[in-house]
């Protein structure tokens, strides 16, 4: 008989027995409070359609680059796992996965998945263990799950026990699905959208110019040019807030941030549009829009995150194959402190203007962003996101900011997923690791048990509603 991980009670809690007692009483505090999911990519037409899922490859294993990633290192090619909507064998697909799921031993996907294997499909520890010799059988009792008239979208919703769900949304975006949900008065939940508007500020964006024009005939209200472009922009993003959203997300680059004159900015934008913009145009158009972002963030309320920090699309012919989130987005080191300066020498003290700043590049998080959080009251430092949102990452986290900004400053976890079966385990985790994190602390006598119980509170629960205005 196997002892089943994903059950022990005690997983990632401190190994050391007086530490773990205080954090085992920790996390039983926030254990069962309700998931506030402030950032996020599960479609809003999942929850608002009920439609059930298809298969256990559809829903695990194609859409996740967290998964196909790591399957494709170890030699599987993309095309046998479904990846960019490439036709293939469901069942085949899943076979793959299963013989490579010893590759996820020690990996954050790893111990998701474990979970949800468990704790949601209800398969059997030993199951799981050797995973590779019973491929058939999982994928059965997982397809057998997935046809229960209880295991949809909605009830799923209500048994995640989900207050909030953001989804992340395209500027012109009807938001048709938000609307019907908040009109469903037999669904209780909160599903918001947020305005997300990279392919309109990156010049390097395929399909820039025309997504532009869409936008200022559809939204600038008659003005052309850079001028209607602006206006546009700002329309959306009233529409936004109008359907329920708090925050705007920027998928930048890098977190530089310009403030050019009026003239400089017209000029690139139309230099822009007659498709003669280099390299060098895009990052300084880029990093205008950023600051003129921030200045509609201070006028409309909207919670500006940034997430730069990652090398998109780093291999060509895959993306040319696949497209976009196929699994080889690689970070690269980033410059918070000079980039972001010229948006906070305008911003970074106004009241009620919220930043949240987000990294792939660990090595900010003490040298860069905790002192800034330090400083401005505008900024927050985003949680561990994407290659960091793993056990060890966020306790390196925690070291690395908390000394210089406390606990206060930082935003509350997000689990920034489309894997809409992950969302528990995942803010499992992070309530897991705050609850390891503070029992440290008592224990080394750095702060009281009964303020450590305050914190974590705090951590999972007002954090996020104080930081994202929710």
């Amino acid at each position: 008989m196997t002892d089943s991980l994903a059950a022990n009670p005690d997983r990632l809690l401190p190994a050391d027995p007086g530490t773990r007692q205080i954090a085992r009483e920790l996390y039983a505090d926030v254990e069962h409070l309700p998931i506030l999911s402030p950032h996020g990519h599960v479609p809003a037409e999942w929850i608002a359609d009920d439609v059930p899922f298809t298969d256990p490859t559809s829903l695990l294993v194609s859409p996740d680059h967290y998964v196909t990633r790591l399957i494709h290192a170890g030699g599987v090619p993309l095309s046998e796992l479904g990846v960019g909507g490439v036709a293939a064998d469901s069942r085949a697909a899943w076979r793959h996965f299963a013989e490579a799921w010893p590759l996820f031993d020690g990996t954050a996907s790893g111990y998701w998945l474990r979970s949800e294997f468990e704790d949601l499909f209800g398969l059997p520890a030993e199951m799981v263990d050797a995973l590779p010799a019973h491929a058939d059988a999982a994928y059965d009792a997982i397809a057998a799950k997935l046809g229960e008239p209880g295991f949809r979208p909605r009830q799923l919703f209500k048994d995640f026990d989900i207050e909030v769900l953001a989804t992340t949304d395209d500027p012109l975006d009807s938001l048709e699905a938000h609307e019907r949900l908040a009109k469903d008065e037999s669904f209780t939940g909160r599903v918001i959208p947020t305005f997300r508007p990279d392919p309109y500020i990156n010049l390097a964006h395929p399909e820039w110019a025309a997504r532009v024009e869409r936008l200022t005939s559809e939204a600038s209200g008659g003005a052309a040019g850079y001028e209607g472009y602006l206006r546009a922009l700002e329309a959306r993003r009233r529409y936004f807030v109008e359907h329920g959203a708090v925050s705007a997300d920027h998928g930048v680059r890098t977190p530089l941030t310009l403030k050019l004159e009026r003239s400089e900015a017209e000029a690139l934008f139309e230099k822009a549009r007659r498709g003669e913009a280099t390299p060098q145009d895009r990052d300084v158009f880029e990093a205008h829009m950023m600051y003129e972002m921030a200045r509609m963030s201070v006028e409309d309320g909207l919670v500006m995150t940034i997430h730069p920090g990652s090398f998109r699309n780093h291999h060509a012919p895959t993306f040319q194959k696949y497209g976009a989130d196929s699994g080889h987005d690689i970070p690269f080191a980033i410059n918070y402190t000079e980039g972001i300066r010229a948006l906070l020498q305008d911003f970074g003290t106004i009241k009620d203007f919220h930043l949240v700043l987000f990294t792939l590049d660990e090595t900010v998080f003490s040298r860069e962003l905790a002192p800034l959080a330090g400083f401005y009251p505008s900024v927050y430092i985003g949680a561990p996101w994407w290659f960091l949102d793993a056990p060890d990452a966020m306790l390196r986290f925690r070291s690395a900011v908390t000394e210089t900004a406390g606990f206060s400053r930082s935003s509350g976890f997000i689990d920034d997923t489309r894997a809409y079966c992950s969302i528990p385990a995942r803010h499992d985790t992070s309530r897991r690791i705050e609850a390891s994190f503070l029992a440290r602390l008592v224990a080394e006598h750095r702060i009281t048990e009964k303020r450590a119980h305050e914190l974590i509170a705090d951590i999972v629960d007002a954090a996020p509603r104080r930081v994202f205005k929710l």
